[in-house]
């Protein structure tokens, strides 16, 4: 196959930038042929415009010298074709988020016992004072009562009023936040285009039709263009047509390159030809955008690419909800599985509200009880009524009243503080570790992080400093321990290796100078190939003038990087009508393709196998365990006479080279990594490597990071090793071996991103040890999406990092430092610490609340803690307190204790021993002052006072002493694993003194000025100082509560568990369908089955069909037994787990190939769960 270059013409947009005449197409051609493919397409650019170049001719710009980038031009060139920007759908209003608020089950129930209780308290019935109906217990209402009957419901509709208007106020500034992220992260990628012959780096928001882009391995294409030269070009057009097949590009054939789309392999150039509305993506954001209907529906589609059901979708919780929005900022998205289970801290919060929900149930049922009976029985039975019409009305008052003091305790029961302790905290997190360059994208990653137990990091860039440079070099026969000098080196060999590390390299690789003087050289592009271009400056040469000299137009073919192949190849056509192909690659793999070796005069000698593993002896292991990394530099002359040469044969051009150079190259390991590995071990996170180098280069930098320690018999291996011990005779990855396995593994060598996705899943998957492991993983790679997806926590390289692995990540790493990664589990394990101690405050209020409205509401028929003031210390005090203890900064000392894992509850025995003992005091303080305290203060007593009779001193007290209490014990909450020092660091946490400070003086003037709306009359400075010293009593007793031991206290319950490992046995299903949410599982059984057998139908016959089409072209290869396994490797099927049936076309064909995998041969399937959890599967059945 020639090179895809067109013939150039001579005219170009720099002589004719000042045009006045408008282009020679208009957008709607260019839209009409965008909407082609392939051949269609090719037949259209020639029928219109005669071929590419006529295109470029009319859209005046040049294929070789790009747009001359005059303003005026540029300008021109936005009125007729449109700017490259696709405007955001419309944010939700602030209405819309209220309304959103509203829905919440806990607020209606709060609006509906408010709307009764308004109605009654505006509803006098006649004859309410007959004395016919009896003496009714609980005396008479008074008057100030009955006037201020409005104000209980009145401020719980307040209540309501705030908490919802918190709550909106949060979606909108996270929206706000969203959406100012998405636009940095949108003005940060930039794309490479030529213009006036420059390459040169813009914004993508500034690409115009007629610019000349390259394109390259990794990158997002931003723009709708036609390919006008094209190297090995593959493209992923999943996102746009659902299809995962990658698809071939080249001018003969299809050269259609469509925005949205993912270049997996090649490189080339493109004539822009449509962009931001008018682009594909564009249409199809126009389409999302004509009406809501259409839009949901289309999100969905897009969520349903890969053979992920459909059906299941509608059942997702919140994240479905929240990843569609997210799906609408950015409107095609390329999803290759819908996002995992709910994160640890939700299930464990969702778990613990419906406890509290049920205790509170029971509470305010058993109030109601009670009263109703002790009413019926005092009215019917002691005073001997009976039962008249007349007083029917009066009754009814009665029971409301009854239904509303139950209400008010159920109330009380709920933790409204919660919702809002959990936005704040994550939000919070999220904001600060933006310095920490932690870009979250998903926030549930950052608390899921905190519960990490596996980090698996890539090398280069992550570990080390992606700085590289070649310090060795074995040439002529030679070991070098530095670089050499010229001299040292022959002339033809010096010559024959600056031309091919010059040419077979990506040309948008270069070394620039330094930005300040005396600085480091700047490395732009491949760092591997920064470094060989180093060394031809090192070596008094210079690569510019080669590379002139064979632009990238006259490249023959070339053999672009991708991780199977591990090398790359550029051939160059010779004037006598033969080829040199020039490779680079991995030492190893180069080797083994070489017969000869340029010896001491530069002459090409024999190379046998024997002399190759002389070689590896003593050259590349030498290097390789001084930490380098060994790549070897060779070429191969196709003559002449024996004709052009298959170049689609690789396993045949890429054979009999000559070795000319093996160069050792350094990365040196980032200063700051060996301390924060030593942090995560001490935290109890296992670090592993896993990388594509060499085993012996990987070895050598673990030790240097402390990954590996020296006596330790931990597991180094190689991808090729890994896959044997993993797999089964038939090729299938079996979970029961990989668990013998990953958990002593901690280096995995040249290793491929299927290899990633493999250790990742199945460490997820394992059941080997106590609690689910939570992985992280880094990548940089497009080749990393399926491992950075499958994670429970994706890091993607902010630097690095192709624009693939970033929307695969759910954090992006700014600084693509490991440290930073050590950051976000110290922010993590503080937002589960933070809530954690919110609710250990939250819940002490709670039960010293309910068990004194409920011992009030049954002994005295009146609680002493009026419904305003409940709603003060509930509503005022924990919203407060969220924001106080939802703020903590996190400390050092987070990373001395091992992970919480999943099953570990959010409420522990130490947790309930502070809420118990502090409940107790509290409970014992306010009885004592309720039915001693007139006597203790020597003041009248409050209880039974006379009718109208203004807020008595006694309640006003107990009222008071209640909310000092809570204000101290807020101090003892800021600790949760029964520490000694509640005063510890709290002066770096500026918003809970104020806090706290602010709630003393409000309280004071409520005290002081609240009057009859609060029920309170002012106190004394004497009662004042025994109020705040019995407040204060609550940091005493809390050091005493700390000295009791907590395991001597067995009978105390925990609370608010994950989902524990039998849970996870039966629940587990098969990886086909992906993780179910816990709303899923009250769906019955047979549904959910129902769902994935269609699901595994539609996976299944999809690889039936792929199979037969391989099957047809692949027989007669040799290779064809290993194509079928690499198939079911392959990235895009991996998330459906190795679990496909056994597939009877293959056997039809009589052809001696493997039987496909069969899962019912494995116990274990992919997912490691028993083989009978799902006897219904489809499996058995196509």
């Amino acid at each position: 196959m020639a090179n895809n270059t067109a013939e150039h013409p001579p005219g170009n947009s720099v002589a004719e930038g000042n045009h006045d005449g408008d282009f020679g197409v208009t957008v709607m051609d260019l839209r009409e042929l965008m909407e082609l493919r392939s051949a269609e397409g090719v037949s259209k650019i020639q029928d219109t415009h005669g071929d590419v170049q006529g295109l470029c001719r009319r859209l005046k710009t040049s294929a070789i010298e790009g747009l001359s980038g005059n303003p005026v031009d540029l300008e021109k060139r936005h009125t007729s074709f449109g700017k490259n920007f696709i405007p955001p759908k419309k944010a939700k209003t602030f209405l819309a988020l209220v309304w959103e608020a509203l829905q919440d089950v806990t607020l209606i129930i709060l609006e509906i016992a408010a709307i009764i209780s308004l109605g009654l308290s505006f509803y006098h019935p006649p004859g309410g004072d007959s004395e016919a109906c009896g003496q009714v217990a609980g005396g008479v209402e008074d008057e100030g009562e009955a006037q201020a009957g409005w104000i209980e419901g009145a401020a719980i509709l307040f209540s309501v009023a705030i908490v919802v208007l918190v709550t909106a106020f949060n979606d909108w500034s996270k929206e706000k936040q969203f959406r100012g992220l998405q636009s940095r992260i949108e003005q940060e990628q930039k794309f490479t285009v030529i213009r006036k012959g420059q390459v040169i780096q813009i914004p993508v928001s500034e690409i115009v039709v007629g610019d000349i882009a390259q394109i390259k391995y990794g990158d997002l294409l931003p723009a709708d263009g036609i390919l006008i030269q094209g190297n090995d070009l593959k493209i992923d057009e999943s996102s746009l047509t659902g299809e995962s097949d990658q698809v071939r590009k080249s001018m003969e054939k299809d050269p259609m390159l469509l925005s949205g789309t993912h270049v997996m392999e090649g490189s080339g150039r493109m004539v822009v030809s449509a962009v931001g509305l008018n682009s594909q993506t564009g249409i199809i954001f126009t389409l999302l955008c004509a009406g809501d209907n259409e839009e949901v529906k289309k999100v969905k589609k897009t969520k349903t690419q890969d053979g992920i059901a459909l059906e299941i979708q509608p059942l997702k919780s919140e994240e479905a909800t929240e990843s569609e929005e997210k799906e609408e900022v950015k409107p095609v998205k390329k999803v290759n599985v819908t996002k995992k289970e709910k994160s640890v801290l939700q299930g464990k919060l969702t778990k613990l509200a419906v406890q509290i929900g049920k205790a509170g149930l029971i509470m305010s049922a058993l109030t109601v009880i009670i009263l109703i009976l002790y009413f019926v029985i005092d009215t019917f039975a002691v005073q001997g009524q009976s039962w008249t019409s007349d007083c029917t009305p009066i009754y009814i008052q009665y029971f409301v009243k009854f239904f509303i003091i139950g209400v008010t305790v159920l109330v009380v029961a709920v933790p409204e503080g919660l919702p809002l302790a959990v936005t704040i905290s994550l939000a919070y997190s999220v904001k600060k570790m933006m310095k920490d360059n932690n870009l979250v994208r998903h926030l549930d990653a950052c608390e899921t992080m905190g519960n990490a137990t596996a980090i698996c990091s890539d090398k280069t860039g992550t570990l080390t400093m992606n700085r590289m440079t070649v310090v060795q070099a074995y040439v002529n026969d030679t070991h070098f321990k530095t670089v050499p000098e010229p001299d040292a080196i022959k002339p033809k060999t010096l010559e024959v290796m600056v031309n091919s590390i010059s040419i077979n390299s990506a040309y948008t690789t270069k070394i620039l100078p330094p930005e300040k003087e005396g600085g480091l050289p700047r490395h732009v592009g491949n760092k591997t190939e920064c470094a060989l271009l180093g060394m031809v400056l090192q070596l008094k040469r210079d690569y510019q003038p080669i590379r002139d000299e064979v632009p990238e137009e006259k490249l023959y073919k070339v053999y672009t990087f991708n991780s199977s192949r591990k090398s790359m190849s550029t051939v160059l056509k010779n004037a006598d009508g033969g080829f040199r192909m020039y490779s680079k690659g991995a030492s190893e793999i180069v080797l083994r393709k070489c017969s000869r070796i340029l010896d001491t005069q530069g002459q090409p000698r024999v190379f046998k196998p024997k002399d190759r593993d002389e070689m590896v002896r003593k050259v590349i292991e030498p290097m390789a365990c001084d930490g380098l990394r060994t790549i070897c530099v060779a070429y191969r002359d196709f003559p002449a006479e024996a004709g052009e040469p298959n170049w689609e044969n690789e396993n045949e051009i890429l054979n009999e080279l000559t070795c000319i150079v093996v160069v050792g190259i350094e990365d040196p390991v980032r200063p700051e990594v060996p301390d924060a590995i030593v942090k995560c071990q001490r935290a109890g996170i296992t670090v592993r490597m896993v990388t594509g180098d060499n085993i012996n280069t990987a070895r050598a930098i673990a030790i240097k990071c402390g990954i590996l320690l020296p006596g330790e018999d931990f597991l180094c291996m190689e991808g090729k090793e890994f896959n044997q011990q993993i797999r089964n005779d038939q090729g299938e990855v079996e979970q029961e071996r990989l668990d013998k396995v990953w958990p002593k593994l901690r280096v995995l060598a040249r290793s491929s991103p299927t290899d990633k996705h493999t250790l990742v899943k199945g460490i997820i998957d394992s059941t080997v040890l106590e609690t689910r492991q939570v992985v992280a993983v880094t990548g940089d790679g497009t080749n990393d999406g399926p491992a950075l997806k499958k994670a429970d926590v994706g890091f993607a390289m902010g630097i690095a990092g192709t624009d693939v692995a970033k929307e695969a990540s759910d954090i992006i790493l700014t600084d693509d430092n490991f440290s930073s990664i050590v950051k976000a589990v110290m922010w993590g394990r503080n937002v589960y610490d933070s809530i954690s101690k919110f609710l250990q405050f939250q819940l002490t209020v709670n039960v010293v609340a309910v068990i004194v409205a409920f011992t009030g509401a049954c002994i005295t028929q009146d609680s002493p803690l009026k419904a305003v003031q409940m709603l003060w210390v509930n509503l005022i005090m924990d919203t407060l307190a969220s924001l106080a203890l939802a703020t903590e900064p996190p400390c050092e000392s987070l990373l001395l204790r091992k992970p919480y894992g999943r099953n570990k509850p959010l409420i522990s025995r130490t947790m309930m021993k502070n809420i118990l003992g502090h409940a107790v005091y509290q409970l014992t303080i306010i009885f004592t002052l309720l039915f001693a305290g007139e006597t203790i203060f020597n003041i009248d007593s409050g209880r039974n006072s006379p009718l109208h009779a203004p807020p008595s001193e006694h309640y006003t007290i107990v009222f008071n002493v209640f909310v000092m209490m809570q204000l101290f014990n807020e101090i003892n909450a800021r600790k949760i694993h029964g520490e000694r020092n509640v005063f510890e660091g709290i002066y770096k946490n500026p918003i809970f003194c104020s806090v706290v400070l602010g709630t003393f003086i409000l309280q004071i003037v409520i005290v002081q000025f609240g009057g009859k709306p609060f029920s309170c009359t002012a106190l004394t400075i004497d009662q004042w100082l025994w109020c705040v010293f019995i407040g204060v009593g609550e940091l005493l007793w809390g050091q005493l509560i700390s000295a009791i031991p907590t395991h001597h206290l067995k009978f105390l319950m925990e609370a608010g568990h994950g989902t524990t490992k039998e849970e996870i046995k039966d629940e587990e299903m098969t990886e086909g369908a992906d993780e179910i949410d816990h709303a899923e599982m009250e769906l019955r059984r047979g549904q959910i089955l129902w769902f994935r057998g269609l699901n595994r139908i539609q996976t299944q016959i999809k690889v039936v069909n792929a199979f037969r089409s391989s099957l047809h072209v692949g027989l007669e290869s040799p290779e064809s037994r290993s194509s079928i396994h690499s198939f079911m490797a392959h990235p895009e099927f991996v998330p459906q787990s190795e679990e496909e049936a056994r597939i009877p076309t293959i056997e039809e064909t009589g052809d001696e190939i493997d039987p496909l995998p069969s899962a019912s041969s494995s116990g274990a399937g992919g997912g490691g769960e028993p083989p009978s959890a799902f006897p219904h599967s489809c499996e058995s059945s196509i």
